[in-house]
């Protein structure tokens, strides 16, 4: 399934039915009066979150949603029935804002979060709640309000608790590989990764996390280059980011330093809070070196970013540093969500 994340659709929520105007007309009963029912109210149009959704394609060929109006209402004090609402299934982490005024309309980050994004008019009243002791015979009645009418922009940020920053061939996607079960495409050759990829990693039975792969940025992107910044939305809702670095590139006039700063700019330039998240720096391909020339480079690199961060050495291909990294991770969300449990204790109780 093609993985898109974004779509613009039009929405249109149905028309309430007319209120009647009706008298009681039977033998017997020469002064019946009034009995016209309500209309019935138009059908809404409502976004769910869907676990089992991670694309937006259903978007992308029908565009155009449509709720039926609400019937009109019938003599004999009968009301019209109303519309059905229409549903429409999103991926869990998709945004949506109104595409004229960029109004946030709902982010639905939650399995099974529901939002209305296109109210159903009301039903018209009828002419019995016209009647009085001064109008005994009214002949008014409302007609049905119109339904909303929207233009939108689906937007999927993906949920992960960690997201990869690097340039492509970083190894990102060996590294995905090595500590969850998510099987991302690997090769030998620049932008193998085209589309995010998210995979679980278990550090025991009760803990986990989330890591995102995006494909690499390079130098540039901001104007369009490579991939370009379309893909780091998904690193927004992220509590950490992974810098990884080639510490053995193909080609000798490749500098790891000059590239990594490179990526920090491009990350700055999309977003401030982006680049101001916590960012850890893992130099990855050290099975490529010899142990004396891997620990030279990596302090170089170290050295030439003047990074005062946590950093790592592993090897993705095989495995070595791995598991103390993942270890690490999760040692830091587990603090991070203790304190955003410890912030909203004093909210709720208040």
């Amino acid at each position: 399934m093609k993985f898109i994340d974004e779509a613009r659709i039009e929405v249109y929520a149905g028309k309430g039915g007319n209120g009647s105007a009706s008298f009681r007309r039977e033998k017997f009963v020469p002064f019946g009066g009034p009995d016209g029912g309500d209309g019935g109210r138009g059908g809404s149009i409502y976004a769910i979150a869907d676990c089992n959704i991670n694309t937006l394609v259903d978007y992308r060929f029908q565009r155009i949603f449509r709720a039926k109006n609400g019937e009109p209402g019938r003599g004999a004090d009968c009301n019209g029935r109303g519309a059905d609402d229409i549903i429409l299934r999103v991926p869990v982490g998709t945004v949506i804002s109104d595409l004229i005024s960029g109004e946030l309309i709902a982010d639905l980050a939650k399995h099974q979060q529901k939002a209305m994004i296109a109210k159903g008019g009301r039903g018209g009243l009828g002419n019995l709640h016209f009647k009085s002791s001064t109008n005994r015979t009214p002949r008014q009645f409302t007609p049905g309000e119109d339904g909303e009418t929207k233009e939108l922009h689906f937007e999927l940020k993906v949920l992960a608790d960690v997201g990869l920053l690097g340039m492509p061939n970083a190894g990102k996607s060996t590294f995905i590989r090595a500590v969850s079960a998510a099987r991302p495409k690997v090769a030998d050759y620049p932008f193998t990764t085209l589309h995010p990829n998210l995979g679980v990693v278990r550090v025991d039975d009760n803990r986990s996390f989330v890591i995102a792969d995006v494909p690499g940025l390079i130098e540039g992107a901001a104007e369009g280059a490579g991939l370009g910044h379309q893909f780091l939305k998904h690193l927004q809702r992220t509590n950490l980011l992974l810098h990884l670095v080639d510490i053995a590139p193909f080609s000798e006039e490749t500098d790891p330093v000059k590239e990594a700063k490179a990526i920090v700019n491009e990350l700055k330039k999309y977003d401030k809070s982006l680049y101001d998240k916590p960012r850890w720096l893992v130099l990855n391909k050290t099975d490529l070196l010899e142990p004396d020339e891997a620990a030279k480079r990596v302090k170089n690199i170290v050295k030439g970013l003047r990074w005062k961060g946590p950093y790592f050495e592993l090897s993705a291909m095989k495995g070595d540093g791995c598991r103390e990294l993942t270890f690490a991770i999760m040692e830091h969300l587990d603090a991070v969500r203790a304190s955003n449990a410890a912030q909203a204790e004093p909210a709720a109780d208040a």
